[in-house]
């Protein structure tokens, strides 16, 4: 029987979460629940004493935590995300910026004259979203940032306008599903605005490296990337849950980005069956563990943060059962580091098992 320590972390318990990003600057431009903090990859980057020309590989960058505490660390980063929407995120949080010309172009921006657009979307769902006005404002200054040449500058107006569009929406993200709250909020142009004028003070004040930093629309399951290329590798897979996330993000992707090519839920879709859905998780975490091994140089360090699967009638230890599969892959496991520890249940208070949010380091043979 495959058999591997696990060490209670009661330090990293708050750091496996996107929490303690809400008071990083850059880190907080847009928030995303299912990220982990900067102190995460602080902590191992540190542990692991990374040099600056070794280069660290996130497979699942999301917003790009990752990525852009490397650069805050000069050190080289690579990620890859299947959603569109992270990786734009990621790309303007960790993009080299001629800071002269993007205050220029923010200044621009300030002074753009409202004026209401002649059309509106007719989709009910963003009558119910938000009042008239929010969306009067979201179309225009869609429109203006959208006719910006410089793609950086305008990916930079792009996030600020997205993010600030939510803040002046009824929803709200609840686990799986968007609710909506009817209260009052301020118009998107002031926070806009506003929003701007604090990511630039932000951007500036942080003097970030301009170390080599890539984040693209990638699979996991099949890496562009050379053998023997990777130092390190800091990452989180999507948890055995039944979050949709091209679902939960809808507000963003039907205002201001084409779709994901499918949808993005675990690795490849939503799954109904519990038995159907492990099966399949277990399947494609293996077909990633096996691209890991092949880009990894020998004696590569990772560290991947994963959540237990809970379901009505059994609860899943994730972290074991990832561990198991990659010693298969011939990966050495060197602990599992146990962050959180929870209930699952069903009709939320029927016991069904304990669960667990952890942290499996290996390393490359």
């Amino acid at each position: 029987m495959f058999m591997i320590k696990t060490t209670p972390s009661p330090e990293l318990h708050n750091l496996v979460t996107f929490i303690p990003n809400k008071r990083e600057p850059i880190h907080n431009w847009y928030y995303y629940k299912e990220g982990y903090s900067r102190g995460l990859v602080e902590h191992f980057i540190k542990k692991w004493n990374m040099k600056k020309n070794q280069t660290v590989l996130d497979p699942f960058c999301g917003v790009g935590t990752t990525l852009l505490t490397c650069k805050q660390n000069n050190i080289p980063s690579f990620g890859v995300d299947v959603s569109p929407l992270t990786v734009l995120v990621s790309q303007v949080k960790t993009t080299n910026y001629d800071l002269q010309e993007l205050e220029q172009q923010i200044s621009d921006a300030l002074d753009w004259k409202f004026s209401i657009p002649k059309t509106l979307p007719s989709d009910k769902f963003f009558k119910r979203a938000m009042s008239t006005r929010s969306l009067q404002d979201i179309i225009f200054y869609r429109k203006k940032v959208s006719q910006i040449g410089d793609r950086k500058i305008q990916n930079f107006l792009l996030l600020a306008l997205m993010d600030s569009a939510f803040r002046g929406s009824y929803l709200r993200k609840d686990g799986s599903v968007i609710k909506i709250k009817k209260e009052p909020k301020p118009p998107v142009g002031k926070l806009f605005k506003y929003k701007v004028r604090r990511m630039l003070k932000e951007l500036k004040k942080a003097n970030l490296s301009s170390v080599e930093t890539t984040a693209k629309v990638g699979d996991a399951r099949n890496l562009q990337l050379e053998d023997n290329s990777i130092d390190y590798v800091i990452t989180s897979p999507p948890y055995l849950n039944k979050i949709e996330y091209s679902k939960i993000y809808k507000f963003e992707y039907s205002l201001f980005l084409d779709p994901p090519k499918s949808k993005i839920s675990g690795f490849t879709g939503k799954w109904e069956a519990p038995e159907d859905t492990t099966e399949k998780y277990f399947d494609e975490l293996h077909r990633v563990l096996e691209q890991l091994k092949r880009v990894c140089k020998p004696g590569a360090r990772l560290s991947i943060t994963i959540g237990g699967g809970c379901f009505p009638s059994k609860a899943v230890l994730v972290d074991e059962q990832l561990a198991e599969l990659a010693s298969q892959v011939g990966f050495n496991i060197t602990d599992i580091l146990v962050a959180r520890n929870s209930w699952c249940t069903r009709r939320r208070t029927e016991k069904v098992g304990q669960i667990r949010e952890s942290v499996v380091c290996m390393e490359n043979l």
